[in-house]
């Protein structure tokens, strides 16, 4: 089952900035290959008062890479490879809710998925698998953060549901108001198939959802500037450096981590039996499934 001893390492998938904590020692870039490809930039290992730290630039540092071209399998495969235990996944998001104004923070317990250009699984052919996706994201790391972002005065909407579009492009009015009708939350491009790879890695995963405007469905979004845009953009980074120095020694000090689900969402997935496993497959997938393939 899950190794409850294992220490934990938290992994932080997010923009430029984000890992420029205050505090943060023995810094040092690297480079962690990967077998589904070329991660979006190198992986920034870091310690937080003890605590093991990856810090990921989603879209590279510089944001090089739109949301449809991430390699969300080498990302995830990497930060596994790192040793990393805990994902926190920290996104900007339109807001479908006229009570989550910009500035606020979203901790996501659901998503919609309604991207369709990306690689979404890493099991394929002469390897199947099937995780739950029930319960997308891991509880009791949304607990750690909501308390986290409570004790950094961040205003904070815990649950709400993710529509994740394709983009590159925003929301059509008519897509904005089918969203909502659907009693979605918030909007963005990036948390699927992040989400999903995320579990078939049996990495704990949260996302902290930071809303930076009101989607096209607000009578008054034509009337937001870029430049009150980006302001709440780096206020939100401000914020999110400060709840993720707060975070860090709760998931440090959290007993009951090894014991999580989430560390075993592969216990009962594989469908394909040993015998007629692809050797391929079984390499690739060294990291991402070891734990049920080594048996």
């Amino acid at each position: 089952m899950t190794n409850s001893n294992q220490t934990p390492v938290i992994g932080i998938i997010g923009g430029s900035g984000v890992y420029d904590i205050e505090g943060l020692t023995n810094k040092r870039w690297e480079r962690v290959h990967s077998p589904f490809g070329e991660t979006s930039d190198e992986l920034l290992f870091g310690e937080l008062d003890g605590q093991q730290m990856v810090f990921l630039p989603r879209h590279g540092r510089g944001h090089l890479i739109p949301p449809s071209e991430i390699n969300f399998r080498a990302n995830i495969d990497a930060l596994k490879r790192a040793g990393v235990t805990d994902v926190i996944s920290v996104s900007a998001v339109g807001s479908l809710r006229e009570n989550l104004r910009p500035g606020m923070f979203v901790i996501v317990d659901q998503f919609i998925d309604r991207t369709f250009a990306r690689e979404k699984s890493f099991f394929s052919t002469g390897l199947v698998a099937h995780v739950s996706m029930a319960h997308p994201v891991c509880s009791r790391l949304g607990d750690h953060i909501e308390v986290a972002a409570r004790e950094t005065g961040i205003e904070v909407a815990r649950g709400g549901t993710y529509l994740v579009m394709e983009g590159p492009q925003f929301s059509s009015l008519a897509e904005s108001e089918l969203y909502r009708s659907w009693n979605c939350d918030v909007i963005g491009m990036t948390n699927m198939p992040e989400a999903k790879l995320a579990r078939e890695a049996e990495l704990c995963y949260a996302t902290v959802a930071m809303v930076t405007d009101f989607d096209c469905w607000h009578p008054n979004h034509d009337d937001v500037t870029v430049e009150a845009i980006v302001k709440v953009l780096l206020t939100n980074a401000d914020n999110a450096r400060s709840m993720v120095r707060k975070v860090a020694p709760r998931i440090h000090a959290d007993a009951t981590a090894g014991t999580c689900a989430c560390r075993s969402a592969l216990e009962h997935a594989l469908i394909t039996g040993p015998d007629a496993r692809a050797p391929e497959m079984l390499k690739r997938l060294d990291a991402v499934a070891g734990r049920v393939l080594r048996r």
